[in-house]
């Protein structure tokens, strides 16, 4: 679905726009009982196959799978060598060792799982700003949730596998994929479609808006709900949904002397446009009512969308007090 015409008017007012870490055990002096699979006064035919380990490898490179190169995580598999896989990989390659193309088998390797307990890592973010060091099991589950993990590109229009900080995503944005930016908290759109009778699956990244020194993403979209064709329109935050709950928005978007209008939290981008959108959260528009928004014969749909952004702090209640809308 295209759009034949869209007149954009932004109001600003003015204003412009691994390095390994041994945890230490204090447990060391207890007496743990021998493990009788692999110990024992006697000789039994068990057969305790040994880790290859190259005196230069480091404890990191050990934990590192020689296929996808990322960590391993139990079950570890090794060879009758005492080559080390990890456990998807594992099916991936047929049951044959990489390194020497011997059978895997199912032969645990219970001595690097139980080094890799006793490591802490800094996430791998670090260099982007994260400062915590974790435990090399639980290192995991952090990084899927780190605040300073990348963003997604939040272009709406394509599937686009663009991700970096905000910055960066700013400058992707608008050299890209053209989209417009404005400075202020205020917005005036219009929308126009010669064909409002034609409605398919269409998303449009329209503005990004610099206010109040972060940015917002304005999306307007046209989709089949429950067999009826809507228009949609809502506001992402760029940045993390913590911060986005420190701000409000509202939409607004009338005719023939009626009018919607709509208010509330902008979504973080870490929620993808489709995942907001089939929650329903913004300006839903059904046809028939834009149509008669849109005035006149109704074989052509124009509407307006007017919108504001402020910034809410909290209370010592911990609600939230509206701050005059001055942008910086």
């Amino acid at each position: 679905m295209e759009i034949d015409n869209i007149e954009c008017v932004s109001t600003s007012d003015g204003f412009d726009v691994e390095i390994p870490h041994h945890r230490p055990n204090h447990h060391h002096h207890q007496n743990i009982p021998p493990n009788p699979q692999f110990s024992s006064s006697k000789t039994h035919n068990v057969n305790v196959l040994p880790l290859k380990i190259n005196p230069t490898t480091s404890v990191h490179e050990l934990l590192e799978c020689p296929v996808c190169t990322n960590s391993m995580y139990p079950p570890i598999h090794q060879c009758h060598n005492g080559h080390t896989i990890c456990s998807t990989c594992k099916a991936r390659v047929h049951n044959r060792c990489p390194t020497c193309r011997q059978e895997l088998g199912d032969i645990r390797c219970l001595a690097l799982e139980k080094v890799a307990e006793s490591l802490e890592f800094p996430c791998k973010y670090f260099s982007l700003g994260c400062p915590g060091i974790f435990p090399y099991y639980n290192k995991l589950k952090h990084e899927a949730l780190c605040n300073f993990r990348p963003y997604c590109c939040p272009y709406a229009g394509s599937e686009c596998s663009v991700v970096g900080d905000i910055p960066y995503l700013v400058s992707h944005l608008r050299d890209d994929h053209k989209v417009d930016m404005h400075s202020g908290y205020t917005f005036n759109h219009r929308y126009v479609k010669s064909n409002p009778r034609e409605v398919e699956n269409a998303t449009w990244m329209l503005t990004v808006f610099n206010c109040y020194g972060r940015y917002f993403c304005l999306h307007f979209e046209a989709f089949q709900l429950s067999m009826a064709p809507v228009y949609m329109a809502f506001l992402r935050f760029m940045g993390d949904e913590n911060d986005a709950r420190n701000y409000r928005y509202s939409l607004e978007v009338g005719g023939n002397g009626r009018k919607l209008i709509w208010e509330g939290t902008p979504r973080s981008i870490r929620d993808g446009h489709r995942k907001v959108r089939d929650s329903h959260d913004g300006l839903i528009i059904q046809r028939n009512m834009a149509l008669f928004f849109s005035g006149g014969d109704k074989k052509e749909l124009k509407l307006r969308v007017t919108g504001r952004i402020w910034k809410e702090a909290p209370n010592s209640d911990g609600s939230n007090v509206c701050i005059p809308a001055l942008c910086s």
